[in-house]
């Protein structure tokens, strides 16, 4: 199931550093150090586990919970662990989320520095020597 939050992050990353996400991760990827794309990049990427995670939780509990089945001690405490994972599942992506959505919020792209045509430079024409002076 997608989810919007991971998405309007890869999205406000993608637009911020005009390039799509693939491409954003393989240069992440290359650099050596640590830079505000890597940490964009991961910080969305926690996201997303946390989404997926959310999307298993919820699915095992629709198993455990399911009307045809019994309810044994044993599946109550796996009940009970879904629930949990899934609030924890919840806390990450919040959190996450909000503080990456921030750390976006206060950055901008800059627009490209307009290039103005240099004029050639020509070495100086000396001066004319005036014709009293030469002999």
């Amino acid at each position: 199931m997608p989810h919007d939050t991971s998405r309007l992050i890869a999205e406000h990353i993608e637009a911020l550093y005009g390039r799509p996400r693939a491409e954003l991760k393989a240069h992440a990827d290359s650099t050596s150090h640590p830079n505000m794309l890597s940490a964009l990049l991961s910080a969305h990427a926690a996201v997303e586990f946390a989404e997926s995670d959310l999307d298993f939780q919820l699915q095992r509990l629709r198993q455990l919970t399911h009307p045809e089945r019994e309810t044994s001690r044993y599946t109550a405490g796996h009940i009970h662990d879904c629930a949990r994972r899934i609030g924890e599942a919840v806390a990450v992506r919040d959190t996450q989320a909000q503080h990456v959505t921030a750390v976006l919020q206060s950055l901008h792209r800059t627009p490209a520095p307009e290039t103005t045509p240099v004029a050639p430079v020509t070495p100086p024409v000396p001066a004319a020597v005036p014709a009293s002076r030469v002999r």
